[in-house]
């Protein structure tokens, strides 16, 4: 029996056959045909069944990622051996595996990179890798989002701050994915501005604060924004640090001029209820540019409240 209490094909068979000799002629030429066709579809599932488990799977079980002269370094470990199947590859767009929803990545570019056999969850289900969404905010590598697990083929989105030069090689004892990707050629001191949960929730003044990151130039207000949109790491999280999206999932079209800085969200917009909301990240972190005295943000729809004037302006989203 099936763990279902179902007879599985095999004892489907066995029972036909062992009542083929009380059937008259006709009915046993009906009973011998569907056999015929029970043990093909036997056979079948016996040969994939022997050929799945045949096939090694390695599971992930952690990844890292540091800064080193002129690259960053990304590693996925697993244990058992290295996946027989590994693509690393910049695209234009991270999709999610069996859906094909597109899956925010922040980062001026995607490396998308793909394991198989592989897993990354136990038996009962549980990641065996740590967070499925993870920030770094090194000078290329600014996250490493999951992107599915399914059916023996792992795969995640690196967001990186441009796209430079990759090296891919493979380690073992214990097996590892090593992805190299080289520092952008020009760089400079900048921050981002994230929420201080602690002094937000007991009302002390300023609830944002700069924290340092390295931009990318010549684009150096996008490269803050898209490290902002990466969000606190993991350090950052322990020590209250915050990233409110306002179920934004990143912007498009920053423009700078005569002191208004210009940019649109896209994915969602709403501040629901709170007088806090990504205005206060944005406006924060563009400010830090000479260049910068008043924000306009505009809704994914492109609607803001003031479109007008040297005036800063928000969507009616973002509204309490």
């Amino acid at each position: 029996m099936t763990p279902s209490g179902r007879p599985d094909h095999l004892e489907v068979i066995t029972v036909i056959t062992s009542r083929l000799n009380s059937l008259d002629h006709r009915s046993a030429r009906v009973a011998a045909a569907l056999l015929a066709v029970l043990s093909l579809v036997a056979v079948s599932v016996l040969t994939a069944t022997t050929s799945a488990a045949a096939t090694p799977t390695s599971t992930l079980v952690a990844i890292r990622a540091a800064s080193h002269p002129g690259y960053d370094r990304v590693v996925f470990e697993l244990t058992g051996p290295l996946p027989s199947r590994r693509s690393v590859a910049y695209v234009p767009q991270l999709l999610a595996d069996g859906s094909g929803l597109p899956v925010p990545v922040p980062g001026g570019a995607v490396l998308r990179v793909v394991m198989s056999w592989a897993t990354g969850h136990s038996s009962s289900g549980s990641v065996t890798y740590g967070p499925v969404r993870r920030t770094y905010a090194l000078p290329s590598v600014l996250a490493v989002v999951n992107a599915g697990d399914n059916e023996g083929v792992l795969t995640f989105g690196i967001g990186t701050s441009t796209a430079t030069a990759v090296s891919v090689m493979t380690l073992t004892s214990p097996s590892r994915l090593v992805i190299d990707v080289r520092h952008p050629a020009v760089t400079e001191k900048g921050s981002v501005a994230l929420l201080d949960s602690r002094r937000y929730a007991t009302g002390r003044t300023p609830y944002v604060v700069a924290v340092p990151r390295t931009l990318t130039r010549p684009a150096n207000a996008v490269s803050a924004l898209h490290l902002l949109f990466a969000g606190p790491t993991a350090a950052e999280q322990a020590a209250g640090l915050r990233f409110v999206s306002s179920r934004a999932t990143g912007f498009t079209g920053l423009s700078i001029s005569g002191g208004v800085a210009k940019v649109r969200l896209v994915g969602g917009c709403a501040s629901g209820g709170s007088t806090f909301t990504v205005a206060d990240h944005l406006t924060a972190t563009l400010r830090q540019f000479a260049s910068v005295r008043w924000v306009k943000i505009y809704d994914p729809s492109g609607r803001t409240e003031s479109p007008l004037g040297t005036v800063d302006s928000i969507p009616l989203c973002l509204e309490p």
